[in-house]
């Protein structure tokens, strides 16, 4: 790492604090934190939407099941985060109980774009609010809105977009530049699978495997969210690796 400028030092010690040229230093480190992440991909597809992420288990004793990195929001929401993922615990969590609130409250299922917005109200505080640090954590929401499939990003600044396809975490640049080549309006959920784990491969350590992959999908026509299995990862997997 190279020594900070003079004329910047300080201005790294609380996030209130503008630097000279108008940055807030200790947002940006908390997005260089997300880089250091574990990848998540996010891909809508012709038939509904994908979330492909990678668990990074390293240690041979850890029991991948155990190891969550996809999360459902409500019957047709899921999530997945790169960065801190103790920071993504707490946002998941007020993700769901929005959700839960709209659902008892109005009896039907909550926007995905609200969820975004809520998310990123709370993320926002935290840039501008002394005594807090930011969310060292960027999220991806993918599900189903009156619209069709749909997906969002969110980072630590609190600023949202809406994508067809993107990637977050370890390798990002590389993840995307595939994404861009080989991503297609009219990909299928299992196709958009293949790319993910061809991608996931290509830019990932050599020790990368079918037990370190996570990866959920909601059908247009179910609107519900499904995690999937181990044998269909494994197929997949074996399908791509021969390619």
């Amino acid at each position: 790492m190279q020594p900070m400028p003079h004329q910047l030092m300080g201005y790294d010690r609380a996030i209130t604090m503008f630097s000279p040229d108008g940055r807030l230093l200790q947002v940006e480190y908390a997005k260089k934190t997300v880089k250091q992440g574990s990848t998540a991909v996010g891909m809508v597809c012709s038939d509904g939407v994908l979330l492909v992420t990678d668990k990074r288990i390293i240690e041979k004793l850890i029991v991948p099941e155990s190891v969550e990195k996809i999360f459902q929001i409500d019957d047709h929401v899921g999530a997945t985060a790169s960065g801190i993922l103790s920071d993504a615990r707490v946002l998941i969590e007020r993700a769901q109980l929005r959700a839960q609130q709209h659902r008892v409250t109005y009896d039907s299922p909550i926007d995905i774009l609200t969820i975004v917005k809520d998310v990123c109200a709370l993320k926002q505080i935290c840039t501008q609010s002394a005594g807090l640090r930011p969310f060292g954590v960027s999220l991806l929401f993918a599900g189903m809105d009156s619209k069709g499939p749909v997906l969002f990003e969110t980072d630590p600044t609190g600023i949202f977009f809406q994508f067809k396809a993107t990637a977050i975490g370890e390798g990002e640049a590389e993840v995307q530049a595939i994404l861009d080549k080989e991503y297609k309006s009219d990909t299928t959920i299992e196709e958009g699978l293949k790319i993910c784990i061809k991608a996931l491969l290509k830019v990932l350590d050599k020790t990368f495997s079918v037990e370190r992959i996570d990866a959920a999908y909601i059908k247009s026509d179910e609107k519900k969210f499904k995690k999937l299995t181990r044998d269909k990862l494994e197929k997949m997997f074996r399908e791509v690796k021969k390619k």
